[in-house]
């Protein structure tokens, strides 16, 4: 089969197009014909030499862990998923590939009405937000702000925060300011002054922040948040144990807490946007577009 894969780590230049074997599905597994590929920082970071934990030793690696696509195996013991259904899930990594062998509990059925796109990046941003509300015990009356409001974790969790009763407050490039609003959130722009803009619009304080940005999105929001258990951070991980700061909890991704969200995207209660798309054989460039640190959305790879 086809891979997106690199033999040493590097630049973006490492990933390249290799004929690999197909993955074997074994006991408990499914392998999928893969339509769609999410991008994300964790895969650059893997790209540049960091091995996740779990992660298979041997070369070459083949990136993406989280999918799109039809079923065309199924292992022993594997119930409830049929060759032939179409799903979208989440892995460790393989997914910039043809095909993916994932544990059967690690995929749900695709809604009918989400495209290919959005079903092959939807897993990770979606998950990670809906985690990190939890985690940071987010509901009705909170007042919440998000930076990085416009990535593809931002976008997720501005709208369930606002669905979940919370006053949001968006912090993003003001090129995205109008998008934040058809969201629900109240946007603000990054830069000098940002502390005294995000008090402005939240004159009765902060209660949870949730970091996509890092660096002075962190140093405000330790300055807005009191109780330094209700900031999470999605990038400065070195420095949340010693700042005493949350971090996603590792193992919390579930079929079902990616059903429930397929749902809400189903419902049309949560929008998810894909700002670009590359063909596998782009993955470079793919790399290159997440590791602007800009933009609106989601960057897919499409495999199918």
């Amino acid at each position: 089969m086809r891979a997106a894969a690199f033999a040493e780590p590097g630049g973006p230049e490492v990933l390249r197009l290799m004929e690999v074997d197909r993955p074997r599905v074994g006991a408990g597994q499914i392998r999928v014909r893969v339509k769609a590929a999410g991008v994300q920082p964790f895969d650059c970071a893997v790209r540049a030499g960091w091995t996740p934990p779990g992660a298979p030793a041997g070369s070459p690696k083949i990136p993406g862990n989280e999918f799109a696509g039809v079923v065309d195996q199924v292992g022993e013991g594997v119930t409830g998923v049929a060759v032939g259904a179409e799903v979208l899930g989440f892995g460790l990594l393989g997914g910039y590939a043809e095909y993916v062998v994932a544990p059967a509990e690690h995929v749900t059925a695709k809604p009918a009405d989400m495209p290919w796109e959005v079903a092959g990046g939807f897993s990770a941003g979606a998950q990670t937000a809906h985690i990190a509300l939890q985690e940071l015990r987010v509901g009705k009356d909170d007042t919440v702000v998000v930076h990085g409001a416009a990535g593809a974790v931002g976008t997720v969790a501005v709208q369930l925060a606002v669905e979940w009763g919370a006053t949001v407050i968006g912090t993003a490039r003001e090129v995205n300011h109008d998008y934040l609003r058809s969201l629900g959130a109240v946007p603000v722009a990054y830069g000098d002054g940002l502390l005294d803009r995000v008090r402005a619009v939240a004159p009765d304080g902060v209660d949870a922040a949730l970091d996509g940005a890092g660096a002075d999105a962190l140093a405000v929001s330790l300055a807005l948040v009191a109780d330094r258990d209700r900031i999470l951070t999605l990038v400065e991980h070195g420095r949340a144990q010693e700042l005493g700061i949350r971090r996603v909890a590792p193992n919390l991704r579930s079929a079902t807490r990616l059903a429930e969200l397929a749902d809400l995207y189903a419902q049309g209660k949560l929008r998810f946007h894909v700002r670009r798309t590359f063909p596998l054989e782009r993955a470079a460039d793919a790399h290159r577009e997440v590791e602007t640190g800009h933009g609106r959305g989601k960057v897919v790879l499409t495999i199918g």
